[in-house]
């Protein structure tokens, strides 16, 4: 039976990756902890508790260099650390001196990076903290999906790229299986996939964005993946993982637990 080989979650949006033996789901599909923080650009419309689109915060999108970023979050104290090779840019609490020390420190750090999103746009400075550290809001989609790959699925594309060391974290998904053939999970469209206790919906495949470009250790362009999976796999757009909501009440998922594909 296949089953749960890791489990990610990412507190800021665009930043590093947590990984963690067990996550809560919520609601929807969502994952208690994760992008429940993100830099957002001044000029977006929305207000700081609402979702928006990717393209109004600092990430990886538009911030390659992002991935080189080293980040603790205490969800507990609502403690936001961020550094660099070793060397501390910023940390605080997120209170209001807190988010506003946070955010000078990335947009400052931002701004001297040769690809950034905000040199010559005065529009969208100063950058602000947005989120209450708890609630996760800024997903990829506004109604929040958990995200699912197999290992099987990345050493296909692994081998087909001719990056034997391809990082799954490159495709920053929530959790990751073992146990079925290369692009199953592709087939579990409109079925149920029982995970431990949590049932779940499987939605949609994930269209894949310019941040799989970034080499999660150097925080460079450095393989076009969009255009390899649409060449290599025939793909009409750029999939890879599919998204998930819950079907029921949620629960906690751990690493080694038992996966199960229900329905025709």
């Amino acid at each position: 039976m296949p089953t749960v080989v890791a489990l990610f979650r990412y507190p800021v949006k665009g930043l590093s990756r947590e990984a963690c033996n067990t996550l809560t789901v919520l609601s929807e599909g969502r994952i208690a902890g994760d992008r429940v923080l993100g830099f957002r650009f001044a000029n977006s419309a929305a207000a700081d508790a609402s979702w928006s689109r990717k393209h109004e915060f600092v990430a990886l999108v538009n911030t390659p260099a992002l991935a080189r970023l080293d980040l603790q979050f205490d969800h507990r104290r609502q403690w936001l650390r961020i550094g660099l090779d070793g060397t501390l840019l910023a940390a605080a609490a997120l209170d209001e001196d807190g988010r506003k020390r946070l955010a000078a420190a990335i947009q400052s750090h931002v701004l001297e990076l040769a690809e950034n999103p905000l040199s010559g746009h005065p529009e969208r400075l100063p950058l602000r903290l947005v989120g209450d550290g708890i609630a996760p809001r800024y997903q990829d989609n506004e109604g929040g999906q958990a995200t699912l790959h197999s290992r099987e699925t990345l050493a296909a594309v692994a081998a087909a790229f001719g990056e034997p060391g391809l990082d799954e974290t490159r495709f920053r998904s929530n959790i990751v299986i073992e146990g079925v053939g290369a692009w199953a999970e592709n087939g579990w469209l409109g079925r149920k996939v029982r995970i431990g206790r949590v049932a779940f919906d499987v939605v949609k495949q994930k269209t894949r964005c310019l941040a799989t470009h970034a080499n999660p250790k150097t925080g460079e362009r450095d393989l076009p993946v969009m255009k390899l999976l649409m060449s290599r796999f025939s793909q009409d757009d750029p999939t890879f993982a599919v998204g998930m909501v819950t079907s029921g009440p949620g629960g906690e998922i751990r690493v080694g637990d038992p996966v199960a594909v229900i329905g025709g």
